[in-house]
């Protein structure tokens, strides 16, 4: 009980913070639904690149609390709309699940956005391979869909 209320804890912690800091930065906080399935966060360090991260649940294995960070390289050349930004994105990155056994894993995220030139908003699907390294090596995918509000 004592490690559910700690992680609790720190996700709030977690939201106040980005809450706090995203009133003059890129950074975006929405929703990503599927595995795993909670709040993500996106914070852009160029036109081109970002940091990625989820504060979630993960339904799989009886259930886990899954924290994960990407830095994710976006190539906005593939697709082309006259009324929005398609990128394609790639990265890498790290996960940990908690669970009977943590688990510690490296995440190579491929994913589509979809950035409204319109508002500031995106909504984005991505496919995640997964390589656990703790406790044991196992391999897993992730896949989820998600939105998130920019503040400026």
């Amino acid at each position: 009980m004592k490690k559910i209320s700690l992680l609790v804890a720190l996700f709030i912690v977690a939201l106040v913070s980005v809450s706090t800091f995203a009133q003059n930065k890129k950074v975006g906080v929405g929703i990503i639904v599927g595995e795993p399935t909670g709040v993500s966060l996106k914070y852009w360090t160029s036109s081109t690149t970002a940091f990625d991260a989820a504060l979630a649940w993960s339904f799989v294995d009886e259930g886990a609390f899954h924290i994960h960070v990407d830095y994710i390289f976006h190539n906005f050349n593939l697709i082309r709309i006259s009324d929005a930004k398609v990128p394609f994105y790639y990265g890498i990155g790290g996960r940990i699940k908690t669970a009977n056994k943590s688990r510690i894993g490296v995440r190579v995220p491929l994913g589509l956005a979809y950035i409204f030139n319109s508002a500031p908003l995106d909504i984005f699907l991505e496919v995640v391979p997964i390589l656990d390294l703790a406790p044991k090596t196992d391999f897993k995918i992730n896949a989820a869909i998600g939105a998130r509000y920019f503040f400026n």
